[in-house]
């Protein structure tokens, strides 16, 4: 009796190889359908943010925390246009 495993094989194979094309020419990004999540967005006092300019003028520059502030304004601009 002849094995059939390598002619299995190869429709495994070409199966993988059109799912990855046929992905390919998908119009659309799937993280752009379904239900968006948006996170709040805490709301600073002028006051709250006068103390952290301060205290953010007193690092030495090039800190990675004011590196890391810059990266969450950013993300807090990206929350607020969800």
């Amino acid at each position: 009796m002849k094995s059939n495993a390598g002619c299995w094989r190869l429709r495994l194979a070409v199966l993988g190889i059109v799912t990855i094309w046929l992905s390919g020419c998908a119009t659309v990004g799937s993280e752009t359908t379904g239900f968006r999540t948006c996170v709040p967005i805490i709301e600073y006092s002028q006051e709250f943010q006068a103390t952290a300019a301060e205290e953010l003028n007193t690092l030495p520059d090039g800190s990675a925390v004011s590196e890391m502030l810059t990266d969450y304004a950013v993300m807090r601009d990206q929350a607020r246009s969800c």
